[in-house]
């Protein structure tokens, strides 16, 4: 029997779709899905007092979607919806078809973005936005009920939208330049990952007169041959920038699997990732608007910070999560703090222009603009502040209530800081404003840097991020947080010795 709350994961449906050779169950069914998509059909029904609804359905290349798409539509159907079938789909189009006079009153995503081949799932939108996680709960919750049917069937059509959608950002790098083909003379490549991504070639950079020779794994392949698509996926980072090199690129660019994220590598193959992708969009944003807020979520950099505010800019940390940073810009600018991104170091970004919807094409296309505009990219983050050292280490959980043990690591962790901050020599000190876990800074002799020590969302891990200004500092400040945690017998505090 399906645990359907079992399959929320943020706000999402994830679950294993694929049986896999270790022989782990598979939990998002066809049978399950159904379930699932009838549920939210219901309850966008009642969301909507609409007596039908049309609903689009979308896909990105996993091997499960052929399957998941026809569940999901027979379980609209089944209770009356009409259905449209958009065809291979990034997740931000399913969102855009709803705000387009596309027809439909709400839309699915089948996608499980970066995850392993063997896991898909589901993500909903209305045209409101992305669901929130406590309505996903709801969802789950019908689901798991008994549903009754009645009357006759919806039916089913298939029209695509992608074109449409990249048409779109084609009209605003125009409109934004003056000029039709503002890219000629460059050479922008694209590393798709074999995931839906493919079409930013063809579809946008070609017509606005880009040179793509070199653009790499483009072609969708639910087996993903040749890297995992995650901009965060240090072989994935190494081909791209490889390929950059390699063909003297002006630009490389990569997609996550359904393009919500995205990262660059600029032409001499450098990553422009985490805090200089931020730092970027950044610069973009304050130029055009000084005094604005920049939320981003908790793990970036100080550097980025006298970035943004040598711009005249307010960074506001807030905590890991897509769905978080962007909730807390839409606030701010409901009280009339004017926030124009909210961005996580993962490559999820939104911007206020754009509806808040993290769209990694509409992030790159932001950036194609400038590049087209100014020549290059690397000259406004050549002044961003970067760390002698940076690493990140994950902490696993010894036992079965690992959230409980966190919430005490952390409240202890906490008390530890302000005691030490009493000293008469303190070594860190609890940074003045933070929004998640325990974040401190450390003196120079003591690490010259700072640490942020929090709970995973969704899995038994206790992540640690230190940063340092100088070389070996992030060992020192590694030492200290070893002797403050390896009292914990719950924990496995080994991975701090050799960080």
């Amino acid at each position: 029997m399906t645990d359907y709350l079992a399959l929320k994961n943020g706000t999402d449906v994830r679950g294993t779709a694929l049986e896999t050779e270790n022989g782990a169950p598979v939990d998002l069914t066809g049978y399950a899905a159904s379930r699932i998509a009838a549920a939210f059909y219901l309850w966008a029904k009642a969301r909507t007092g609409k007596e039908k609804l049309t609903v689009a359905v979308g896909h990105d290349p996993r091997l499960t979607a052929e399957m998941l798409v026809g569940a999901v539509t027979e379980g609209i159907i089944s209770f009356g919806g009409d259905v449209v079938l958009t065809g291979l789909s990034s997740t931000p189009s399913m969102f855009m078809l709803l705000q387009d006079g596309f027809g439909a009153d709400a839309s699915v995503m089948i996608t499980a973005s970066h995850l392993p081949k063997e896991k898909n799932g589901l993500k909903f939108f209305m045209k409101e936005g992305g669901l929130e996680g406590s309505e996903v709960k709801e969802i789950l919750e019908i689901a798991a009920a008994p549903m009754l049917r009645f009357g006759p069937k919806g039916r089913v059509t298939e029209r695509a939208y992608i074109g449409q959608y990249a048409a779109a950002l084609v009209q605003k790098v125009r409109a934004a330049t003056g000029c039709e083909t503002p890219l000629a003379g460059k050479k922008i490549l694209v590393d798709a990952g074999n995931g839906a991504g493919g079409f930013y070639v063809d579809l946008v950079l070609k017509p606005l007169g880009a040179d793509t020779a070199g653009s790499q794994f483009l072609d969708p392949d639910g087996n993903f041959p040749n890297h995992i698509p995650n901009p965060e996926n240090e072989e994935a980072m190494a081909s791209v920038c490889a390929a950059v090199k390699a063909n003297g690129a002006d630009l490389g660019i990569i997609f996550d699997t359904d393009v919500d994220r995205a990262g660059a590598v600029g032409p001499d193959g450098k990553e422009i990732n985490r805090n200089r992708l931020i730092a970027l969009i950044s610069a973009i944003l304050l130029e055009e608007e000084p005094n604005a807020v920049i939320v981003t979520d908790s793990v970036t950099s100080d550097g980025l910070t006298s970035f943004i505010e040598a711009r005249g800019g307010l960074h506001l940390r807030f905590k890991r999560g897509y769905k978080n940073v962007i909730n807390e810009a839409k606030r701010l600018n409901a009280e009339g703090m004017y926030s124009p991104l909210a961005i996580e170091t993962s490559g999820h970004a939104a911007l206020k222009e754009n509806y808040f919807l993290d769209d990694g094409a509409y992030l790159v296309t932001r950036l194609i603009i400038a590049l087209a505009q100014k020549g290059d990219l690397e000259s406004l983050i050549a002044d961003l502040p970067e760390p002698a050292e940076a690493a990140e280490v994950r902490l696993k959980f010894l036992c079965a209530d690992f959230k409980e043990a966190g919430a005490r690591i952390l409240e202890e962790l906490g008390a530890a800081a302000k005691a030490e901050g009493e000293s008469e020599a303190p070594r860190f000190l609890p940074a003045p404003e933070n929004y998640e876990g325990v974040r401190l800074n450390f003196n120079a002799g003591n690490g010259d840097g700072w640490a942020l020590v929090r709970m995973s969302l969704h899995e038994p891990i206790l992540p640690i991020n230190m940063e340092s200004n100088t070389a070996g500092g992030v060992k020192k400040i590694a030492a200290i947080l070893y002797d403050l945690l390896k009292e914990y017998d719950f924990l496995d505090t080994d991975k701090l010795l050799h960080a």
